[in-house]
Parts: C-alpha cells; sequence; structure tokens
C-alpha cells in the first residue's frame, strides 16, 4: 500500500515479464497482518502486460515505477531510492510470502535492537512441489559470514533489513547479472549478524526456465568476483582473510575442473584465476575479472 505518513517498512518486487506469478507475491504482500508498509514494484523493461495489469489491478494500493531492463540488482536499488521506511523487505517476483512475516520480524526486531538484519526459514517449491532443502543449504544464524562464503545463506525474499545497514554496505552490485545476493551478503556478514525466525514464513518457488541461475554457466565466477572484492576493500579481520583465501583458491580450483570437464571455453577467466592464485593484488584482479564478466555473450 501507499501510506499518507512515512512507513516503517518498505517492500520492494523487482519484476521482468513474470505476469504470470507476480500477481501473487503482491497479494501476499498486500494480505500481511503489518500494515505499516508502503509497497513498491519495479518493472525491470518487462515486455509482457504485467506493468499495465498491475496498474488497472491494484492502482493506489502500492507504487509502480519502471526502468529500462538493467538487471534484478538495479531494479532492487531503485526501488529502495524511491522508498521511504526505515526497513527494507526484498520479495521476488515469483515468492510470496505467509500473512505473519512481517509482523514476527517486527516482533523480534523491537525485542533485539542491536540487531539490523534477520531471515525466515523457508518452503521451497521447485516445478509445483514442495520438496526439502539439501542439509548444506540449511540456513544458519549470528555470525554467518564463513557459511556465507561457500553459499548464499540469506535468501533475499526472507530478509528484513535496515535501511542504514543497506546503503552502509553499498547496496546490490549492478555490474553483476547473477549471485548480486551472495556479493551482498558477504559485504554485510563480514561485519554484522543476521538472525534468523524459525518460522516458516516465505514460500520459495524456483524451477523456471527463465530463472538467471539457469542462464549463467559459470556462476562461481561471480562469486570469486564478489569474493575478490571483500578482500580488496580492507573489511575483514586477519582471521576472516584466512578463511576467505582458502574458499577462494578451493572455487578456482573447483571452476578450473568444471570448465575442463564441460569443455568451456572460459581462457580468459582462467588466465586470471592463475593471476590470482600467485599474485595478492585483489582490486586489480577483481576489475580485471569485472571487465571479462561484462564482455562474455552469455551477460
Amino acid at each position: 500500500m501507499v501510506p499518507s505518513v512515512k512507513p516503517n517498512i518498505s517492500v520492494i518486487i523487482p519484476f521482468f515479464n513474470r505476469a504470470a506469478t507476480v500477481f501473487r507475491a503482491i497479494d501476499s504482500v498486500l494480505q500481511q497482518e503489518y500494515s505499516d508498509f508502503e509497497l513498491i514494484l519495479v518493472d525491470d523493461g518487462s515486455t509482457d502486460t504485467a506493468a499495465e495489469q498491475i496498474e488497472q489491478r491494484y492502482g493506489q494500493q502500492l507504487l509502480l515505477l519502471r526502468q529500462e531492463n538493467r538487471g534484478v540488482s538495479a531494479a532492487r536499488n531503485y526501488g529502495v531510492q524511491a522508498s521511504q521506511g526505515e526497513w527494507i523487505a526484498f520479495l521476488d517476483s515469483d515468492d510470496h510470502w505467509h500473512p505473519s512475516k512481517l509482523q514476527s520480524q517486527i516482533n523480534y526486531l523491537e525485542k533485539h535492537p542491536a540487531i539490523r538484519i534477520c531471515q525466515t526459514e523457508e518452503i521451497w517449491i521447485r516445478n509445483g512441489k514442495r520438496v526439502n532443502a539439501h542439509k548444506k543449504h540449511k540456513k544458519p544464524s549470528g555470525w554467518i559470514f564463513e557459511e556465507s562464503l561457500m553459499f548464499c545463506t540469506v535468501s533475499p525474499s526472507s530478509t528484513l533489513l535496515s535501511r542504514q545497514l543497506f546503503e552502509e554496505s553499498g547496496g546490490f552490485d549492478e555490474a553483476l547479472m547473477a549471485c548480486e545476493d551472495y556479493d551482498l551478503w558477504l559485504r554485510i556478514t563480514c561485519r554484522n549478524p543476521v538472525a534468523l525466525l524459525p518460522e516458516l514464513l516465505l514460500n520459495k518457488t524456483g524451477g523456471h526456465a527463465d530463472q538467471l541461475s539457469g542462464k549463467f554457466p559459470v556462476m562461481d565466477c561471480f562469486r570469486i568476483y564478489s569474493i575478490l572484492k571483500v578482500l580488496s576493500n580492507g573489511c575483514l579481520s586477519p582471521h576472516q582473510e584466512e578463511q576467505t583465501l582458502a574458499i577462494l583458491n578451493h572455487k578456482l580450483e573447483v571452476m578450473r575442473k568444471g570448465a575442463q570437464k564441460r569443455g568451456k571455453d572460459i581462457r580468459d577467466i582462467l588466465q586470471i584465476t592463475d593471476k590470482i592464485k600467485s599474485e595478492r593484488n585483489f582490486l586489480d584482479h577483481q576489475q580485471l575479472l569485472q571487465e571479462v564478466l561484462l564482455q562474455r555473450e552469455w551477460i
């Protein structure tokens, strides 16, 4: 909804050609037990009729923004820039919340004022059926930087974080067309604990042909870029840096073996990763890797 006074929470839903699912996401926000929020939709250059249908169906219940197709990171950042809330919640257009999601998180944060970001447990839906998450994807809580190096341990659709924390961390990296959430969580978790509510308050949907994770054959390359970035920004403790270097070397080797096994031509990327292993100039290598990523056809 679009409140007449400054809301406590700003809910941001980016979407691109998701007329089949975005209405369920919107309805799950409007049906929240907690009502002190504004709802902002960001159309990332859709070519279907979702935006027009949203305007007709919801009118003044939400704010609809439009931009040229620039990716989910730019869409989320645009939504935050246009928002007013002290707290930020993201919801992917193919996911949906349970009615008590926001209220449960606000209740928790009011009792734990030192916490600046929390997430909830979730139900995974794949191809229309509920599936059990693998043990390795079990969500940790507290100081989770080490766990966040290996996997994306925070679900954007399950989080509620302070505007101040989001802005301090620099928002989503718009150069990344995949693993943008992994990138942000690294920058946040190296300095902040993440609380986890045990309630299943999100239905997280996957298995779509148009999901980003299915479009990029070298996903770990994006994660390596993010690891180099966090190594170069000077925010890590000596122990965190040691952990990060170990994971970096592991991911470099996994990517090399995977590329060789699949016969992928990523010689340009592998040349950079060889330099990373022999040198410690993380900022230069991060910039080189970014240039190569942006030049590839699958970007």
